[in-house]
C-alpha cells in the first residue's frame, strides 16, 4: 500500500534551473506543498474505495434461490403470515377511524335529541360507530316492556306535549332487563372490534419460532457441507450460516408489526369499551328518569 501511495503521489514539478533534490527538500516551496498535499489526499481515497469495496454485491434473491426447499418452505410460510397480518393492519385501522369519526357524530345527535325516536332514525347514518348496537338493543328491550295506555313506544318521552288529552306514559316494568341488553350488546360490538386480532396475536408470538426452526435447518446443512467437503473455510460455512439466518430476520420481520399493533388495538378496543359503558349508564339514567 505504501509503495502505491508513491507511485500515486509521484514528484512535485521541478523549478526552472533548480535541483529536484533541492526542491524536494524545500518545505516552505508553496507550490510544491500544495501539488504535494492535494496528490496525498487523493491516493488516500482512492486506497479507501479499494480497501472497502466489497468484491459483489449482497443479492438476496439469489440467496433464497439457492437455499434448500425445507428453508424455503419456511419463507413462504413466514411470508404469508406477514402479508395477511398487514392487511389485518390495514383494515382494523380504516374501521376504528370509522369507528371513531361515527361515535363523535353518534353522541352529538344522541344528546341533542328529545326523543329516542329521532335518535334511532339516526342510527343508519353511523353504522361504523359500536355505539348503534347498543342503543338498539336498549330501545328494542324498551319497547318490549313498555305497559301501553295511551303510547306504543318511548317515542313519545320527556318533554314531549300532544294536544287534547294528555296519553299515559309508558312504564317500564323491570330497568334491570335493560341494563341487561345493554350489557349483552356491548359484549357483542366488543367481540365485533376484536374480529382478527387474534390473528395479530399469533403471528406475534409464533413467527420468531418458526424463523428459527429454518435457522435451525439451516446450520445444520451448513455443519453437514463441512462434514462433506472436510474444511472450515468460511467460503464454505458462510454461505450456509447466511441462508439459515433470513429465515429469523424474516420471522422478526413478521413478528414485530403485528405485536406493535396488536397492543395499539387491544388499547383501542379499551377506550371503545369505556364508551359503550359510559354510554350505557347514561341511557339507563335517561330511562329511570323519564319511564319509571
Amino acid at each position: 500500500m505504501l509503495r502505491s501511495l508513491e507511485l500515486r503521489i509521484g514528484t512535485p514539478p521541478r523549478r526552472r534551473g533548480g535541483d529536484p533534490a533541492i526542491v524536494r527538500a524545500l518545505p516552505d516551496d508553496p507550490e510544491a506543498s500544495l501539488y504535494t498535499l492535494g496528490s496525498l489526499v487523493i491516493a488516500l481515497l482512492q486506497v479507501q474505495d479499494e480497501a472497502f469495496s466489497p468484491p459483489g454485491s449482497f443479492d438476496v434473491v439469489s440467496l433464497i434461490r439457492d437455499t434448500t426447499p425445507i428453508n424455503q418452505a419456511v419463507l413462504v410460510l413466514l411470508v404469508l403470515f406477514s402479508v395477511a397480518s398487514w392487511a389485518i393492519i390495514l383494515q382494523k385501522h380504516v374501521a376504528f377511524k370509522a369507528s371513531e369519526r361515527d361515535t363523535h357524530r353518534f353522541l352529538d345527535v344522541f344528546r341533542k335529541s328529545a326523543k329516542f325516536s329521532e335518535v334511532q332514525a339516526v342510527c343508519p347514518s353511523v353504522p361504523a360507530t359500536p355505539l348503534v348496537g347498543v342503543f338498539q338493543a336498549g330501545y328494542a328491550e324498551m319497547n318490549a316492556q313498555f305497559r301501553v295506555t295511551g303510547a306504543h313506544n318511548p317515542a313519545a318521552g320527556a318533554g314531549t306535549t300532544h294536544q287534547g288529552p294528555v296519553a299515559a306514559r309508558p312504564i317500564l316494568k323491570s330497568l334491570d332487563g335493560v341494563d341487561r341488553a345493554l350489557i349483552r350488546a356491548a359484549t357483542n360490538e366488543v367481540s365485533k372490534l376484536e374480529k382478527r386480532m387474534a390473528f395479530l396475536a399469533t403471528t406475534a408470538s409464533v413467527t420468531p419460532f418458526i424463523g428459527l426452526f429454518g435457522t435451525v435447518v439451516g446450520i445444520m446443512i451448513a455443519f453437514q457441507r463441512i462434514g462433506a467437503t472436510g474444511s472450515t473455510n468460511l467460503a464454505v460455512v458462510a454461505p450456509g450460516i447466511s441462508e439459515a439466518l433470513i429465515a429469523t430476520a424474516l420471522g422478526l420481520f413478521a413478528a414485530i408489526p403485528a405485536t406493535v399493533f396488536y397492543n395499539h388495538f387491544t388499547h383501542r378496543v379499551k377506550e371503545f369499551a369505556a364508551a359503550m359503558d359510559d354510554f350505557a349508564l347514561e341511557f339507563l339514567n335517561i330511562a329511570e328518569r323519564n319511564f319509571t
